[in-house]
């Protein structure tokens, strides 16, 4: 992939995503009177204005672009004519002021829960969570939990996909409580595993949570059946033919698929003997795996596919798909869900329960944006809904600067009933700026500490 791939989509994104936050705003801004003097996607200087509307609103793209604002008429920042008063923020009622600063977290939940929702109706192809033990078990193996296990439902919680799966564990993960997995097992028979997830720490997310439980996704034995060949490839020209089973690489016995291409990878240019059987009888031929470049890393390749498996993709995939209340349901619940988890792992952090590398910056954002976008679109769609989640629950930080402080100003002014002084709104914007660069700094040193580490 290249640097495009990464950044086309994270700009895509991050541009909805903030266009959709101001845009609440905006719209409750104009709904209670007030005037919007600018819209503008991004800080610093304008490379982009234009004026619309009855107000002449300037309509702008400016020149930093991880953020955006909506300036509205106010005393606190300039002369107000008479007449316009009525039409100025500082001049609105404590709950209109808290309406229009509210919108703009609610209109990242909103467009979560319109994309969920989207998704779950339409439908998508998605891995069954049917699971295997990996290299260290330990937990899912003292469960009792057999390759090819289907989970059906964790804590009478219904399970349809490995993604699901995912989630559903975590969530209880961050409880550290014992979960009852109702699975069917490959001879078809329906059963009860019990999964202790106290031993598991949520820490650095150096390693997937699920592979710390000792699960991976199954996948059907796949011998090392040549299917077909690439016309002119290294293995043609070697002298293999579709229909042979390649049995070892250079001494090394070939169980399967994977263990062919985890032998030939790191072969490039280099000749190796493939021991093959064909009709019954063994064969040896020197094979020269040729070069080919797979995420900016030189792989070798012979030039063979696989021989289709006898288990079909049925097994492996299945279509979720919800009816319309069913999904709105669903899309709500899972937006209510993550914020909730979001900010259980901001108390965790600030508790020191859980580690601040567990914290990511716009690089890390962007890798995800890339990654997703290349899986497809429904990939894409849930990495942008749960980003706008993410947007949505980081405004609501009661952190001056962010709409979460100024909603804790409003709330103390409704309860003392007046006003906080200015001087203090002052000193709480220059704290909460300092919190806000610190925190963006730790993000971006997390973003610099994976790229070095891999």
């Amino acid at each position: 992939m290249s640097l495009l791939d990464y950044l086309i989509p994270f700009a895509l994104a991050l541009g909805l995503l903030i266009l959709v936050h101001e845009l609440g705003h905006y719209l409750v801004a104009r709904w209670c009177g007030v005037k919007v003097l600018r819209f503008s996607i991004g800080f610093g200087k304008p490379l982009i204005v234009r004026r619309a509307g009855r107000d002449g609103t300037e309509w702008a793209l400016a020149a930093f672009p991880l953020g955006g604002y909506v300036k509205m008429l106010d005393e606190r920042e300039g002369t107000v004519a008479p007449a316009e008063l009525h039409r100025a923020f500082n001049r609105q009622s404590v709950w209109r002021r808290f309406a229009i600063v509210a919108a703009g977290p609610l209109a990242n939940f909103l467009l979560a829960i319109a994309l969920y929702w989207g998704m779950f109706v339409v439908g998508t192809d998605e891995l069954r969570p049917r699971v295997a033990l990996s290299e260290t078990p330990h937990i899912a193996a003292a469960a009792g939990i057999r390759d090819g296990d289907l989970v059906l439902a964790v804590d009478d919680e219904p399970v349809r996909s490995w993604q699901e799966l995912r989630w559903v564990l975590l969530k209880h993960a961050i409880d550290s409580r014992r979960v009852v997995l109702e699975v069917r097992t490959l001879e078809d028979v329906t059963t009860f595993r019990t999964l202790d997830l106290s031993a598991i720490a949520i820490d650095d997310g150096a390693k997937d949570l699920i592979l710390r439980i000792g699960l991976r996704p199954w996948r059907p034995h796949i011998p090392a059946l040549i299917g077909r060949l690439v016309e002119g490839g290294a293995a043609q020209r070697a002298g293999v033919q579709v229909g042979d089973l390649i049995t070892a690489i250079d001494g090394k016995t070939i169980d399967g698929w994977t263990q062919l291409v985890e032998a030939v990878r790191p072969a490039a240019g280099r000749s190796v003997r493939v021991d093959l059987t064909r009709n019954g009888i063994t064969h040896s031929l020197q094979i020269v795996p040729e070069a080919s470049t797979e995420n900016g890393e030189i792989v070798g390749r012979i030039g063979v596919g696989v021989s289709p498996p006898e288990i079909g993709s049925e097994t492996l995939f299945a279509e979720v798909r919800y009816g319309i209340l069913e999904g709105m349901t669903k899309a709500v619940r899972q937006t209510w869900e993550t914020s909730v988890l979001s900010l259980q792992m901001i108390g965790r952090m600030l508790l020191g329960e859980v580690s601040w590398k567990n914290l990511s910056g716009p690089v890390t954002i962007a890798d995800y944006a890339g990654q997703t976008a290349q899986l497809g679109l429904s990939h894409y769609l849930k990495f942008v809904a749960m980003i706008s989640i993410s947007l949505g629950v980081l405004n609501l930080l009661p952190i001056p600067v962010l709409d979460g402080g100024h909603l804790l100003y409003y709330v103390v002014e409704i309860i003392k009933g007046g006003p906080i002084p200015e001087r203090i709104m002052e000193i709480g914007q220059q704290i909460g700026l300092a919190l806000l660069v610190m925190l963006m700094a730790f993000a971006f040193y997390n973003d610099i500490n994976r790229l070095i580490s891999g």
